[in-house]
């Protein structure tokens, strides 16, 4: 299998970060870790070689890339203004930096492009696809966490709001961004399988039932557990 990487300076993030290409061709989509994880865990936890067949067949091409957690939500030594910040700032990166990135690789100026993630990184896989929905067109989030408020000892301000799915979509009335969603793919997966607490998953998907926005909510049930295991069977049947 095709393995690139690619690494810069990101003046957004204060530091260099990678990115993992795995595959030829193929629908490009997002892969973020979970919250301690980089753009290796993917291929760390065996995932790649999982979904080998499809990534080979065309079916998808990934582009795994890391996370400032501990930089942001994670960093308990900063102000909470700080840490919102900082997520600000990640959007920022994933949207004018490594968009554009895997849109020069496909050779498409204008390809849509998909997210997925697990736990942590599925906040981020969602996050970003209900914020640019312009561009990113597909999200497949396993396990998600959709309410960074543990993150901010009580804080609150603009960054954060912008950036906690289960407040700025509950109040979404934009028919710009409204229209974009409807034309997305967005899978939300859960379970009642091993360590899964599938309550974040079916509040977000009350709210953007709510909002008229049409998405999938897949309980998995048993095969819904919180491991990885799990989330390489589910990726298995999406793609």
């Amino acid at each position: 299998m095709r393995r690139d990487y690619h690494r810069w300076y990101s003046h957004r993030l204060g530091r260099e970060f990678g990115v993992v290409v795995y595959g030829r061709w193929g629908p490009p989509m997002i892969v973020f870790p979970t919250s301690g994880g980089d753009e290796w865990e993917f291929d760390r936890q065996g995932m790649i070689d999982g979904l080998g067949d499809p990534i080979e067949a065309g079916r998808v091409k990934l582009y795994c890339v890391n996370v400032n957690h501990g930089d942001s939500f994670a960093n308990r030594g900063a102000h909470p203004f700080h840490r919102s910040w900082m997520q600000h700032q990640y959007d920022e990166y994933i949207r004018h930096e490594v968009i554009p990135f895997v849109r020069s690789d496909c050779r498409s100026e204008d390809i849509g492009v998909g997210t997925i993630g697990a736990s942590l990184g599925a906040y981020h896989a969602a996050n970003t696809l209900f914020k640019h929905p312009d561009v990113v067109k597909r999200c497949l989030a396993l396990s998600g966490v959709y309410d960074m408020k543990r993150f901010m000892d009580g804080a609150y301000d603009d960054n954060f709001y912008f950036n906690n799915p289960v407040d700025y979509l509950s109040n979404l009335s934009d028919p710009w961004a409204l229209g974009h969603l409807a034309s997305c793919d967005i899978r939300i997966a859960t379970g009642s399988g091993p360590w899964e607490q599938s309550g974040e998953s079916y509040r977000l998907s009350h709210i953007l039932a709510s909002r008229g926005i049409r998405h999938h909510l897949d309980d998995w049930g048993p095969m819904g557990g919180h491991d990885w295991p799990y989330w390489k069977h589910q990726l298995r049947g999406y793609l």
